[in-house]
């Protein structure tokens, strides 16, 4: 399945969205440009990874629709790929890295298919673009953090994704290990990939990241971050006051009190 070039790679209109009658998003209306690294930040309970699983299908809209590459969200789940914060995963599962990576080719495969040479070539190509290939049989539970953020990505660029719904991936990493990552985005963006990156690092999307969605509940702003990280944005999304510093890479954005 190959995306349309001339669609958005994401476009929302007017996307209500919750769970057992509790509303988590309100009206979203936008378009996502294909190959573009966004970030979606709010605060907590704002609706980031409601809007991921909207946009896997796994959260069906109350009201308003959704397509991915000009298509209904389940015609088109094998352009998707989703990489789930790190704390879900089960990292004592007796797995290899390549085991995981090859989950991601499932869909292609079929049940109670095995692998064939075409596969096993597309999770060495996901492992080699995320430099992990050379760790494929390692255990997962052996692996840092940072190598458990790209073995998820590995997995979703296994399947052949174009659009890639990552959640949380900066949660707990080092300040190198957050550069590696961005790099590994930056470097997916160029190979004309669309990232949907859910984060609470401001300073990353300021600093990295195409485009911001800033949500709580309801879209706030969406642009470019340096248009969307102003004193009187932030706040009306945070509903505090924030604390930001210009810096060589771009803008680090604190918090500094409460409103």
């Amino acid at each position: 399945m190959a995306a349309n070039g001339s669609e958005p790679a994401v476009a929302v209109s007017n996307l209500s969205a919750g769970y057992d009658g509790m509303q988590a998003l309100e009206s979203l209306s936008f378009e996502l440009p294909a190959g573009t690294l966004v970030g979606v930040a709010g605060p907590n309970g704002s609706g980031k990874s409601t809007l991921l699983k909207t946009l896997l299908g796994l959260v069906k809209p109350w009201r308003g629709d959704v397509r991915v590459f000009g298509r209904p969200v389940n015609g088109a789940r094998g352009l998707i790929g989703y990489a789930p914060q790190a704390e879900l995963v089960d990292w004592d599962f007796p797995a290899t890295i390549a085991d995981v990576v090859m989950m991601g080719r499932y869909g292609r495969i079929g049940l109670l298919r095995s692998p064939k040479a075409i596969d096993r070539e597309a999770v060495a190509n996901a492992l080699a673009q995320v430099r992990l290939e050379p760790l494929a049989h390692r255990q997962i539970g052996e692996l840092s953090g940072g190598q458990q953020r790209r073995m998820l990505i590995a997995r979703a660029l296994a399947q052949e994704a174009e659009l890639l719904l990552l959640d949380e991936p900066m949660v707990g990493l080092d300040a190198t290990t957050q550069h590696d990552l961005l790099a590994l985005f930056e470097q997916l963006r160029d190979s004309g990939k669309t990232l949907l990156v859910a984060t609470h690092d401001l300073s990353c999307v300021a600093g990295c990241f195409d485009l911001t969605l800033l949500l709580n509940k309801r879209l706030v702003a969406f642009g470019p971050p340096n248009d969307i990280f102003t004193p009187e944005i932030l706040s009306e999304a945070y509903d505090e006051h924030l604390l930001l510093l210009p810096t060589e890479g771009g803008v680090y954005v604190g918090h500094h009190g409460h409103g």
